[in-house]
């Protein structure tokens, strides 16, 4: 049986811009990604796979087997919906109000699997709504939820690395977690409140202080006198500094200056200048209205702390300023006095003093010299996509 993780063609842009650069399954709440959680909390041995959009297809792999679990990718692992997918002993679906939100199936019925609704198989319902991420904003919502359960899996049977006596420890020592290879200087770390896992070869310079939940993923930098309130979990390959309150960045992203970010979402490849700072609260403490893609208008959060969500390769440069709320889509460069927007679209350039779009092979450039830092290359399947990227939002603007 190979593992699948869709994505719900209803809910997918209600996901942008984080999911315009990836399915669902790959988006990382706490220290995993939805994939790693799934083959985790399952047993799995094999790699997990994706049935996504053409454009997204070619960077995610869709395996060959002869038969599939499927399981939609925004959902997060829990002990009920497993049970309910012990109704899956034959080809079938599960869903919840008519949603597709599980199957198993053989490959023959895989093609267009999920747009069309379930016809030869049978159908069984779940008895309540699972649980995922349906919007932007549930991923930091969910990191209270998520890191705990996270390092329980990342490190059972396993012992920490010894925290070095230059370092100060408030709270249970079982709760904090340090893996070999990490480098950890004149740092407090507080488990009072949750859990902290500090990742291979990452670092933590003197002077941070932390409050759990708090991931620190491998090669994950912590730049000195950084201060950060859990929960919080910093993907890998990036930097922050600063003051972060209720983070989650995907990985290979920096925040390496002062200023404030809170209940934010950062994607990849994202850079934020020295003194950035986004509000997470209005000055009237009303509920916080974002961007949805889908719907083409702001939507409420239902929440009062609702910071930044950035997408993938955006920039923001010193000094730069985010009201509350607000939605920064893919590939965008930022700068300049004052409050920009609070939602700038996908392939933007400029800040509050006028925007432009920002040109594919200007972009492109920047991408090859980003990459290049980490020894990476633009592949022509993630060239193709950003060119589709730049196309779709030329003709929105």
């Amino acid at each position: 049986m190979q593992l699948i993780l869709f994505d719900a063609p209803d809910l997918h842009m209600h996901l942008a811009p984080l999911s315009l650069t990836r399915p669902t399954g790959a988006f990382r709440t706490g220290l995993l990604t939805h994939a790693e959680k799934w083959k985790v909390a399952l047993g799995l041995t094999h790699e997990p796979g994706f049935k996504t959009n053409e454009t997204l297809a070619p960077l995610f792999p869709f395996p060959e087997a002869d038969h599939y679990l499927c399981i939609a990718g925004h959902l997060l692992p829990e002990e009920a919906f497993k049970e309910e997918l012990k109704q899956l002993k034959e080809f079938g679906y599960l869903t919840y109000q008519n949603q597709v939100v599980a199957a198993y199936l053989p490959a023959s019925a895989m093609e267009h699997f999920p747009e069309f609704p379930p016809s030869h198989f049978p159908t069984y319902e779940v008895a309540q709504k699972p649980r995922g991420i349906f919007r932007c904003w549930d991923i930091f919502t969910a990191l209270g939820d998520e890191i705990p359960r996270d390092m329980a899996w990342v490190t059972a049977n396993r012992t920490s690395a010894t925290l070095p006596e230059h370092c100060r420890l408030i709270g249970p020592a079982d709760r904090l977690f340090i893996e070999e290879g990490a480098a950890v200087y004149g740092a407090t770390f507080n488990t009072l409140s949750g859990p902290i896992y500090i990742g291979k070869d990452a670092e933590v310079m003197e002077g941070s202080m932390v409050r759990g939940p708090f991931v620190l993923a491998e090669h994950g930098v912590l730049k000195m006198g950084t201060k950060v309130y859990g929960p919080t979990a910093i993907g890998p390959h990036s930097k922050v500094g600063g003051e972060l309150n209720n983070v989650q960045i995907f990985g290979f992203s920096n925040k390496a200056h002062d200023g404030f970010l809170g209940n934010a979402v950062l994607g990849e490849w994202c850079n934020l200048g020295a003194d950035t700072n986004n509000s997470n609260l209005k000055n009237n403490y009303a509920e916080v209205k974002m961007w949805n893609y889908a719907l083409q208008t702001f939507e409420s959060t239902g929440k009062q702390f609702a910071g930044l969500i950035m997408g993938d390769h955006s920039k923001a440069g010193i000094n730069t300023m985010f009201n509350t709320g607000t939605v920064v889509g893919v590939s965008c460069n930022i700068f300049g006095a004052g409050f920009p927007r609070n939602f700038i679209p996908d392939f933007t350039w400029g800040g509050p003093q006028g925007m432009t779009g920002y040109e594919l092979k200007a972009a492109m450039e920047t991408m090859e010299r980003v990459l290049a830092r980490r020894n990476m290359t633009v592949s022509e399947p993630l060239r193709h996509l950003y060119a589709t990227l730049a196309e779709q939002a030329k003709i929105k603007r």
